[in-house]
């Protein structure tokens, strides 16, 4: 995956995969940086990612903490292909539009070809929405 660097808005300076057409263009757009902390995502809710009862569909949760486990765990990939052989998820609280979620976490193992992974999604005043693990599985890219 080629890595891009966002150079406007409100997320200008941070990383995405813009090859990632569902991620960038459907479910996102999705970003990540790493800090002081360590490795971050971000992004912020738009009305496309809503569901009828007024918070963030659990379908866009899953997706957004399915690329922080790429986030997450990027370096311990080591610029290798990846994919996602096992993910779990509970969601906690719900988030509303206009609000801007991040995801921190872990990585718990890095093997040869695994790495465990785990993570939590917190709306903008802290509160958890989302806790999540999940195994990335490097593969050589076809």
């Amino acid at each position: 995956m080629t890595k891009t660097i966002e150079d406007t808005g409100e997320f200008a300076g941070w990383t995405t995969w813009k090859d990632e057409p569902f991620e960038f263009e459907s479910a996102g757009p999705f970003y990540f940086r790493v800090d002081e902390e360590g490795a971050v995502a971000a992004f912020r809710v738009q009305r496309k990612h809503m569901n009828a009862g007024g918070v963030v569909h659990g379908g866009c949760l899953m997706t957004f903490a399915d690329f922080s486990l790429f986030a997450i765990g990027h370096e311990a990939m080591e610029g290798a292909y990846g994919v996602t052989v096992a993910f779990n998820a509970e969601f906690i609280s719900g988030a509303l539009e206009g609000e801007r979620l991040e995801a921190r976490g872990d990585v718990l193992r890095k093997g040869g070809s695994l790495s465990f992974i785990r993570g939590i999604i917190s709306g903008e005043d802290g509160r958890p929405v989302m806790n999540f693990s999940g195994t990335i599985k490097k593969r050589k890219q076809s």
